[in-house]
């Protein structure tokens, strides 16, 4: 007998109703115990209302009768801020959403699509890693999955969204994506402490081992959220500040504004303090420079004294570097190295311009940063400037001496605009040093009681002549010195010049350059 359309219907509810909630009552329990909401539920929290379409919902593995639908990941589409997006996010209540063939099925075909329909990528990562029943099959897939998704790097934007313990396998996708949010209970290591202590018998819990918190220090997750919505809604506001490919145009919002300068403007007048050796937040001029004071900083927990993020001008994304006055007096590190060289090709690949803002001392001395391999990681720098063909924009508002120089996107380097505020200085070394070092020989000539007045007189002498924005404006090393007040406008202007830049390349025979490692 012929089963009519209504039966069908049912028998369709019933699958779906299913595939809905795998593990059924076992695993509403299970995540009630956890506390945590189910991957559908955290997928529509992340998408605009209504959004989302499902793709893959009844796979399963063919060979076994007993299998659950979906295989521990959900995977489809939908839109933040009306723009499509792919979305993934594993489901802990089937097989502990772990990585077996058709979990691996199911995510190198929803990578593809993003490939194909040029979308960006965003996971919501609750794995244990590989699926031991699986073998060969599990870590057979995780390479595939990481070809996909090399694929996409640079041509999409791609969010890692690290909710739970991820361990194994599981952290290698993630830490190949652009950006990594995480809520503070959120854990990340290759091996857990249980293996750690059988085989090295080092005893180490959880959250010393990869704890939100640590791995953000680490540079490894790029934001520490308190709840999963905020981690949602910063991966959305992150998404806002860049195209949806490579080969696009980034949102636009609100250009033209302010077209003045306004009080806030002015404050920039007296924002820097008189005696170097006082320190200022370098937030308190980020504010004032871009479009409404909005910012949104990236990796703000590690390697603090240099500051990275998006800001706005003209309605314009664009990516900022900027050094910290209050943590090392700015200096540069070996860490900070590394944070800048990404950040720098993360924006190239989006095609955001790059302002750097520059207030440093030069590169920390010192035993443990010769051992960190600060020449070897500072190095990459000026390399990822130089290949950068993005606009960049170089503004000293204090001072920057030594290697630093082109560390922060010296003219010569690679900014298209070099701008500097009066209170600029820039030379090979700060005074002090200078003075220590050239006016020794005259300083040991001079009577011990008048030596301390010679030498700050020597100091004043040489940040008046030397270390001067006018020595480097002399000898156009600098576009301009300007009043710190036009800066907001001088950048809107100068990015309007730049808008239309192209990347010229000279033909070479090499593959590829190499970085030092």
């Amino acid at each position: 007998m012929t089963t009519g359309t209504e039966t069908k219907l049912e028998q369709l509810r019933g699958v779906l109703a299913t595939a809905a909630e795998p593990a059924g009552a076992a695993g509403i329990a299970k995540r009630e115990q956890k506390g945590i909401p189910s991957a559908r539920t955290r997928v529509q929290a992340l998408l605009d209302p209504g959004t989302f379409s499902e793709i893959g919902g009844l796979v399963r593995n063919p060979r076994d009768a007993d299998a659950m639908y979906g295989d521990g990941v959900v995977t489809g589409h939908g839109r933040i801020d009306g723009r499509p997006v792919v979305v993934i996010a594993h489901d802990q209540t089937v097989y502990g959403g772990s990585v077996g063939e058709m979990f691996g099925r199911k995510l190198t075909h929803i990578l593809r699509f993003a490939y194909e329909k040029a979308c960006p990528v965003v996971t919501i990562n609750d794995s244990g890693g590989a699926r031991i029943q699986d073998a060969v099959a599990s870590l057979a897939w995780f390479a595939h999955m990481s070809r996909c998704q090399e694929r996409l790097s640079g041509f999409v934007p791609q969010v890692s969204i690290m909710l739970g313990k991820c361990a194994a396998g599981a952290v290698y996708g993630p830490i190949n994506t652009d950006v990594l949010v995480a809520t503070g209970k959120a854990h990340m290591f290759v091996t857990g402490p249980e293996v750690i202590k059988a085989v090295t018998g080092e005893d180490v819990t959880a959250e010393e081992l990869g704890g939100a918190e640590v791995q953000a220090r680490n540079g490894v997750i790029h934001q520490v959220c308190e709840t999963e919505q905020d981690a949602f809604d910063w991966a959305r506001k992150y998404l806002s500040y860049l195209p949806s490919s490579c080969v696009e145009e980034p949102p636009i919002v609100n250009p033209g504004l302010e077209p003045e300068i306004t009080a806030y403007d002015l404050e920039l007048e007296s924002i820097i303090p008189d005696s170097d050796r006082e320190g200022y937040d370098m937030h308190e001029i980020l504010l004032r420079i871009f479009d409404d004071g909005d910012f949104h900083e990236i990796r703000a927990a590690s390697s603090p004294n240099l500051i990275t993020g998006f800001a706005r001008i003209d309605g314009r994304p664009v990516g900022v570097l900027a050094n910290q006055p209050l943590v090392l007096g700015g200096a540069l590190d070996a860490k900070c190295s590394d944070k800048a060289t990404y950040f720098i090709r993360l924006c190239n690949a989006f095609n955001l311009p790059l302002i750097f803002v520059v207030d440093t001392p030069g590169i920390l001395p010192g035993v443990e940063e010769e051992r960190n391999g600060v020449i070897i990681r500072g190095g990459r720098v000026p390399r990822a400037i130089i290949e950068a063909t993005v606009p960049i924009i170089n503004l000293v508002v204090r001072k920057v001496y030594g290697g630093a120089y082109g560390f922060m996107a010296c003219k010569q380097l690679g900014a298209d605009i070099s701008f500097a505020w009066p209170t600029a200085r820039i030379a090979v070394i700060g005074a002090e040093g200078a003075v220590d070092i050239v006016g020794r020989r005259q300083l040991q000539q001079v009577p011990a009681e008048q030596r301390a007045a010679v030498r700050e007189f020597m100091i004043e002498q040489y940040n008046a002549t030397v270390a001067t924005p006018y020595v480097a404006a002399e000898r156009g090393y600098i576009d301009a010195v300007i009043e710190p007040s036009t800066t907001r406008l001088e950048l809107r202007h100068a990015l309007r010049l730049l808008r239309d830049k192209a990347a010229t390349v000279e033909f070479n025979p090499r593959k590829h350059s190499l970085y030092p490692m």
